[in-house]
């Protein structure tokens, strides 16, 4: 997602400001990438305080004109419902396996695209009150999400159709703001999406920090990335995760690395869902006393979702990566995953010898005490 809105923001500047027509388009992005990461981690390597008030700010910047932008259609007359009514599916669609498959791999981009506001539960042992704050912030952030999305698809299908939605791939809501505002709402849209772009990096960059942070403390990565700075903030994690991100802007385009990170979030959201059923099952891990627990309904849902991520909706985005992009993306995909497992080896035996470490240091001293007596 980082690397994605990275090169998102470089063609906006491109096509916004004509002195950078002349820049490579890979050389654009990792510059633009290497300010917005570097400018986000000094922001906040002071603690999660600061980065909130810079979160604030954006979503002000972003939030309000893409209400406005969104808005717009209804007021102007510009939106016909008869744009989607008509258009509920491909007029060569039909219900084979084929397109089954392919309905199957939208879920899973779709799911990559929308499922991001699950970032709140991240931030949980930062609230004052986490038993009672994260599930707020989760209802909260999902219900704002499920509003938005809804409203802006519905707005934009509507106006633009979905021909016009297609001949602007990257962002159709520039178009959308042009065609009902002027060439003044183009100029807005262009500032709002720059805005929303940066409060999406900066939500993925600390959650994901916080994410990497904490599966080093659980012997799942490397130890290194488990050290704070001295306000108590990931540093390790998050200069990990901005160099792992300039990596990925060199694929050139955000499409391909769509397709490449849905296949491992899939496998992770799927993986993440069976672990938490195991859990609920298992009548030693289920005794475990946990600061958030949610009620026993809810282990037949994620049982159902987790079905719907592995394999289903897995195999969709293979095959459609293998359709509209080729095999390269889907062999990026996994060879990342694979990537993984060498080094969660090594992980575990780097956890394994510290906790031995520090079990011969408590013997030694537990002994000293007993001849101190």
């Amino acid at each position: 997602m980082l690397a994605i809105y990275a090169i998102l923001i470089g063609s906006y500047l491109k096509g916004f400001i004509p002195a950078f027509s002349a820049i490579p388009d890979t050389l654009l992005s990792l510059t633009v990438g290497a300010l917005i990461f570097g400018s986000l981690a000094i922001i906040n390597s002071k603690g999660l305080k600061n980065g909130a008030k810079t979160g604030y700010i954006l979503a002000v910047v972003s939030l309000i004109p893409l209400i406005v932008i969104t808005f717009a259609p209804f007021i102007t007359g510009d939106f016909h419902l008869a744009n989607i009514t008509g258009s509920w599916f491909p007029t060569d669609w039909t219900w084979d396996m084929k397109h089954i498959l392919i309905l199957f791999g939208i879920f899973a981009m779709a799911e990559w695209s929308a499922c991001a506001w699950e970032t709140a539960a991240i931030y949980g042992p930062e609230y004052k009150n986490p038993n009672t704050d994260t599930p707020k912030a989760l209802l909260v952030c999902g219900g704002i999400c499920l509003v938005l999305y809804v409203l802006v698809q519905t707005s934009v299908i509507g106006t633009l159709g979905v021909e016009g939605v297609l001949s602007e791939p990257v962002s159709p809501m520039l178009s959308l703001a042009n065609l009902t505002l002027g060439t003044l709402g183009a100029s807005i849209a262009i500032i709002m999406l720059v805005g929303a772009m940066l409060l999406i990096i900066q939500t993925a960059f600390l959650s994901s920090a916080r994410s990497i942070y904490s599966m080093s403390i659980e012997g799942n990565l490397p130890s290194f990335l488990s050290k704070l700075n001295s306000q108590g903030h990931p540093m390790n994690a998050m200069i990990a995760d901005a160099l792992f991100n300039m990596f990925l802007i060199l694929l050139g385009t955000p499409t391909a690395i769509l397709a490449a990170s849905a296949i491992g979030y899939i496998v992770a959201n799927g993986i993440s869902l069976y672990t938490y059923v195991k859990v609920r099952n298992d009548p030693e891990l289920s005794k475990l006393d946990r600061p958030f627990k949610a009620p026993n309904g809810w282990k037949n849902i994620a049982m159902v979702t987790a079905v719907l991520n592995i394999p289903f909706f897995l195999v969709g985005i293979i095959y459609l990566n293998s359709l509209e992009l080729g095999w390269a993306t889907t062999g990026i995909g996994f060879s990342m995953l694979f990537l993984y497992v060498p080094l969660w080896f090594y992980s575990q035996r780097e956890a394994k010898a510290k906790n031995e470490n520090q079990n011969e240091v408590v013997e030694k001293e537990a002994v000293f005490a007993e001849i101190s007596a």
